[in-house]
């Protein structure tokens, strides 16, 4: 009986020593959960990349984000925020296709809105011909029709000037311009961080931030008899706005320098995430990149 007693005893003895050594480490946190390692940057193949929170300006993922590289036609971000930024604009003012505009794309072998020579298009209709196609014609449409001279290429110089000047205006110190439209001379380059602050810039544009959302556009054209033609349905070439969830922009663009490229931005609740890939591999690959970059940032 006794050893029982004494049994019963050291249990109890051992069951209080169990409930206050317990009670020590919760009090010192010992046991508490430890916090999940953040997710680790995604690793992209694009030459160089940024993204950032619009709202705050807060940096979500960088990789050379200051290296100059060449744009391609995500230039065109840069022309359409000069059009839209003319005072007293008017978006239904009609424009003539010239045939120096057909002669343009054909000698540079250059993306097309398809513009037919001699109809009259309204300055929105180049708009979307600029933003979802990457018309290069509708580039020069826009240059010749809001740049200043006497003669076209004196316009389209001007035009040029007022692209650099933005870009002055906007800090952006690593970008210039020598095209309309990012088929450039030698000149023509900026960097993932700029083009993301240039591209938040014109998002703040509700005109702009319209047209790039969409996915389809169909123009009624007048023309040059006075009728009236229905074109052909442009499609936007920013594939993510049909893969990814939430995706509000921007612009695509390419080239034998410039390789592939992405300007791009999504919200989900009230977080805007934008950013900008420059010189990935492919147009598969410039949106596999974006994918990553944007739920990394939608994560953090």
């Amino acid at each position: 009986m006794i050893n029982g007693i004494q049994g019963t005893r050291s249990r109890i003895r051992r069951a209080v020593a169990v409930t206050v050594t317990t009670g020590a480490v919760l009090a010192t946190g010992a046991l508490t959960t430890v916090p999940a390692q953040a997710a680790a940057a995604p690793s992209v193949v694009a030459k160089g990349a940024y993204a950032m929170n619009n709202s705050t300006g807060t940096s979500l993922f960088s990789k050379k984000a200051d290296t100059k590289l060449s744009t391609g036609s995500t230039t065109k971000i840069m022309t359409a925020k000069v059009v839209l930024a003319q005072p007293h604009l008017n978006l239904d003012a009609k424009v003539t296709v010239q045939m120096a505009y057909s002669d343009y794309i054909v000698s540079k072998n250059a993306s097309s809105a398809r513009l037919i020579v001699g109809d009259k298009v309204t300055v929105r209709q180049l708009l979307y011909g600029l933003m979802l196609p990457s018309g290069c014609d509708a580039a020069y449409a826009l240059a010749d029709k809001f740049g200043s001279g006497s003669t076209r290429a004196a316009r389209v110089k001007s035009f040029i000037g007022k692209m650099n000047s933005t870009a002055k205006t906007l800090g952006l110190k690593n970008t210039h311009f020598d095209s309309f439209d990012g088929i450039g001379h030698g000149s023509n380059y900026s960097t993932p961080r700029d083009l993301t602050k240039l591209a938040s810039s014109a998002m703040k544009s509700s005109t702009f931030r319209s047209i790039v959302k969409t996915k389809k556009y169909t123009a009624k054209t007048t023309t040059k008899s006075g009728g009236t033609r229905t074109m052909a349905a442009w499609t936007n070439t920013n594939t993510l706005l049909g893969s990814y969830s939430g995706a509000i922009g921007v612009k695509t663009g390419s080239g034998p320098e410039a390789k592939y490229c992405l300007v791009f931005a999504a919200t989900r609740g009230s977080k805007t995430v934008i950013g900008t890939v420059l010189a990935s591999s492919s147009v598969n690959q410039r949106a596999a990149d974006a994918t990553k970059i944007l739920n990394y940032g939608f994560a953090r």
